[in-house]
């Protein structure tokens, strides 16, 4: 990259974020939306939820510029249709969650529709890298995991946007390290993708860093936990570099984990998944005293590791990438053994 594109992308990214940290100020300021504390909430008075909107508003501003100036479509027309109609379906479905608060049976559903608009697109995980096996074709079964890996991320992402700066943080790091990626393996679409969404997250979070004075909502956290699931589809299948699928399941391994094992947990105490709760560890963490400020570095410090071993894993051949995974695993067991031991220690879970 010559360093007059480097400039216009920085001042293009600048642009963006000045975009989206105007638009969280004024919608701050207008105090419609407001997150009133209840018996799962982690904080003590009334606080806007209406911050999603700034980022929504900056990334569609973002992603129709490029598809304005750019001279040619990073990737083919259809799939670069599907990815905006798909985004512009889901951020619909949330607001209008945001506005009604939907049971999760429907949100669910709702995520499940918007994920078929995806698949309706061609957008489908064909191949998985399998140790000793190499790249398993998927066949038809790629459509039933893309569906998973969507919803599954989608909601990943929203469970974890429950304190100040986490989820917000957390999408800033991982645009970054996905941006970068893409960019060193030659992914034009993606690199320009996951440095809009950056953009747009970082002007929010400077109104959403601990103490925060806004929150997200689902419109901002359903929307980007989607965007960043079906950007990973294209990313492995759709664009020029094919940078590897699991690089963002790598990314985004904390934010996985903790809900997958909060979910697996509750269903194995005979708890209702389906309800509300302050059971994942994040929010253990914080309530055995550590504070939003310090939960939320630490899970950056995290993404960060994460991020590097994103950077590492692209450099591993094939289907022994998964390898790469390893020692986050490892981590996240230790980590989740000492959170839990010590809620159940305090009487905070059976």
């Amino acid at each position: 990259m010559t360093a007059a594109a480097l400039l216009k992308h920085l001042l293009f990214g600048g642009a963006l974020t000045a975009l989206s940290a105007a638009a969280t100020w004024l919608l701050l300021r207008q105090r419609r939306f407001l997150d009133a504390p209840n018996e799962r909430s982690s904080h003590a008075t009334p606080i806007p939820r209406s911050g999603g909107l700034a980022i929504t508003l900056t990334a569609a501003v973002g992603i129709a510029a490029l598809y304005v100036l750019m001279d040619d479509s990073p990737i083919a027309e259809p799939y670069f249709i599907g990815f905006i109609v798909c985004n512009v379906v889901i951020v619909g479905v949330s607001l209008i969650d945001d506005l009604r608060e939907l049971s999760f049976r429907a949100k669910l559903l709702a995520q499940c529709a918007c994920a078929a608009v995806v698949l309706s697109f061609g957008l489908v995980i064909d191949t998985l890298p399998v140790p000793l096996i190499g790249y398993l074709d998927l066949a038809w079964v790629g459509y039933a995991v893309t569906l998973l890996w969507i919803v599954g991320l989608t909601n990943a992402f929203n469970f974890m946007d429950g304190l100040d700066g986490l989820a917000g943080g957390t999408a800033v790091i991982v645009g970054v390290f996905f941006s970068l990626i893409a960019w060193l393996e030659g992914s034009l679409f993606v690199y320009l993708a996951s440095y809009v969404v950056v953009a747009a997250a970082l002007g929010f979070l400077a109104f959403n860093f601990p103490p925060a004075r806004i929150f997200m909502g689902d419109v901002g956290s359903q929307f980007i936990g989607f965007f960043y699931a079906v950007l990973a589809v294209i990313a492995g299948r759709y664009d020029a570099a094919h940078t590897s699928f699991l690089v963002m399941p790598l990314l985004f391994f904390n934010f996985i984990w903790d809900t997958a094992y909060t979910v697996l947990s509750r269903w194995r105490a005979g708890e209702d998944v389906t309800k509300g709760h302050r059971r994942h560890l994040y929010q253990l963490l914080n309530r055995l005293g550590y504070s939003h400020r310090q939960v939320t570095l630490y899970h950056y410090a995290v993404t960060v590791a994460q991020g590097l071993g994103a950077l590492a894993m692209i450099r591993i051949e094939g289907d022994w990438r998964l390898l790469a995974f390893l020692p986050f695993v490892l981590w996240q067991i230790a980590y989740t053994r000492f959170v839990a031991g010590a809620a159940r220690r305090q009487g905070l879970i059976a």
